[in-house]
């Protein structure tokens, strides 16, 4: 099996040497110069999230990518994921178009409905139309994507009636996704569209989304669509040794997972739980050699097209996000290919 390799980050806001969090300005910079090392390593994709809180800085992803785009060659650029829910699906898909024209077709756009709420309030959404937001856009996004002119109503935003969109993608239709957090009704909308399918799995035996997997190819048959890609998001991080990987991440994982707790109502994380979903959850911490074994087993039960690694955790500092993206792309990859062709 082929199968394509990425990475994703929030931007998360790291420290300095002296555990000071650096400025958002900086974190940016930062977050460029990590893309083009993936892409200099040789991965596929870099994937950039969009949120609208104190612990991460990027709330304009298609902005950074821009940036990344510039200065590669290969990679594809995307993110990870749009928030449509509080966006304008026209304006989400003109973005990307522009993207994909800037990096000579290399934009993709994986589309949720956000793990966190803030950007509801912030632009003036009711909460309570959490789920219609989404499945009105969702469809209207679906429309535009075919790049005929569109003609469209929802109780959400004003009509479309016979509206062609612009800049229109180069070649083809702009690649889709859809970010999937574990409900069987996003499994099937995905179908529905024809979009792939993106599932973030944080945690738990990856095992345990097979379920889904078929869902998916089920109902991609029932709607008579070619069967699109199905990806995986997880954290890791890697370093020379699988001691060294744990020791590095343990404070700053823990840490933006209690700090996530307390507004969800989970408990704190332990080290035996953190090391527990390092040996068989959905932590790929380790080795080189060790991350490697634990994708090609994760891309084999779920018969996966991509793995994207999410590599930024926390406040764990751009060196060490640095030294990880550079052992993915120079040995984690070339070996996973090796145990996949076996």
């Amino acid at each position: 099996m082929t199968l394509e390799l990425g990475i994703d980050t929030f931007g998360d806001v790291t420290n300095d040497a002296a555990g000071n969090p650096i400025p958002y300005a900086q974190v940016l910079r930062n977050l460029v110069a990590q893309g083009v090392l993936a892409d200099q390593v040789g991965l596929d994709y870099i994937g950039v999230g969009e949120h609208h809180r104190e612990d991460f800085a990027v709330s304009a992803p298609e902005v950074v990518l821009a940036a990344i785009a510039a200065q590669t060659e290969r990679i594809h650029v995307g993110t990870a994921v749009t928030v449509l829910s509080s966006d304008d699906p026209i304006r989400v898909f003109q973005r990307f178009a522009t993207l994909d024209g800037i990096s000579s077709g290399r934009a993709e756009v994986i589309l949720g409905r956000g793990s966190f709420t803030e950007s509801f309030p912030l632009f003036g959404l009711d909460l309570a139309q959490y789920e219609q937001l989404f499945e009105e856009k969702l469809e209207l996004f679906a429309a535009v994507r075919q790049q005929t002119p569109v003609t469209w109503s929802g109780s959400v935003r004003g009509p479309v009636v016979d509206k062609s969109v612009y800049p229109p993608v180069e070649h083809g239709l702009l690649p889709a996704w859809i970010g999937v957090g574990g409900s069987p009704e996003s499994v099937v909308r995905t179908a529905k569209y024809g979009f792939n399918l993106m599932l973030a799995i944080i945690g738990g035996e990856p095992e345990r989304f097979a379920p889904y997997v078929d869902l998916f190819h089920r109902a991609i048959a029932q709607f008579g669509m070619p069967l699109p890609k199905i990806g995986v998001h997880s954290p890791g991080h890697i370093a020379a040794t699988d001691e060294q990987a744990r020791e590095e991440l343990w404070p700053h994982h823990s840490a933006l997972m209690n700090r996530l707790g307390k507004e969800r109502g989970w408990g704190p994380m332990s080290r035996e739980s953190f090391e527990h979903e390092i040996e068989s959850g959905s932590l790929y911490v380790g080795s080189p050699e060790t991350v490697a074994q634990k994708i090609a087993k994760t891309a084999t039960t779920l018969g996966l097209d991509r793995f994207d690694l999410k590599y930024s955790n926390g406040t764990l500092a751009h060196e060490k996000l640095m030294t990880s993206i550079e052992l993915y792309g120079t040995q984690v990859a070339p070996r996973v290919r090796e145990l996949l062709a076996d």
